[in-house]
């Protein structure tokens, strides 16, 4: 009768997705191991690698990797849709939580500026994976100052990009910037 049960003992206990895939792995792994006790190798080994799911999507929120995908093909609503659907950003590890806010930013520069801007700057202060992807956020905030005709913060956001982009990824990107600042 637990089994029935279930979904109204997760609702009322306010369990999240991550606790979720926690005890998700851990019960995979348990059967793995008992596969391996009872000497079904070939189970044990699928359900290692079955094990391995929950485990990935502990690191990398689905939704946001849907997010992304509908943001490449332009569908924006879709990509929205898919990023509200995450109820507690404050749940997500600390790396996500930042890349949920740079794509809730991304999505928020097309209509509102200042959710942009405070949904790029929270990203900032969580403090991303990678330089390159702070030099984004700081190549969008620096958009975002362009469009409020704040040179002088442009500027200064412009080039702690260009020092970011070790790769020169963003170096069009930055050197478009720098013309429309000349403009301003």
């Amino acid at each position: 009768m637990l089994y029935l049960n279930l979904p109204q003992i997760i609702y009322q206990k306010k369990m999240y997705n991550r606790e979720i895939k926690i005890v998700g792995a851990i019960a995979l792994l348990g059967l793995c191991i008992w596969q391996f006790i009872e000497v079904n190798i070939g189970n044990g080994i699928f359900l290692l690698l079955l094990t391995a799911i929950p485990v990935f999507l502990l690191f990398f929120n689905e939704r946001m990797m849907v997010c992304l995908y509908q943001m490449k093909k332009n569908n924006l609503v879709k990509a929205r849709a898919s990023i509200e659907k995450i109820k507690a950003p404050e749940k997500l590890i600390k790396s996500q939580q930042a890349y949920y806010y740079f794509l809730l930013g991304n999505l928020d520069s097309q209509t509102n500026l200042n959710k942009a801007e405070k949904n790029f700057k929270k990203a900032l202060q969580i403090g991303m994976r990678s330089e390159q992807d702070t030099a984004m956020i700081k190549l969008s905030l620096a958009g975002v100052a362009m469009s409020r005709r704040k040179k002088p913060e442009a500027t200064r956001l412009l080039n702690e990009a260009k020092k970011m982009d070790k790769k020169n990824m963003l170096a069009d990107q930055i050197k478009m910037f720098k013309q429309q600042l000349k403009r301003i």
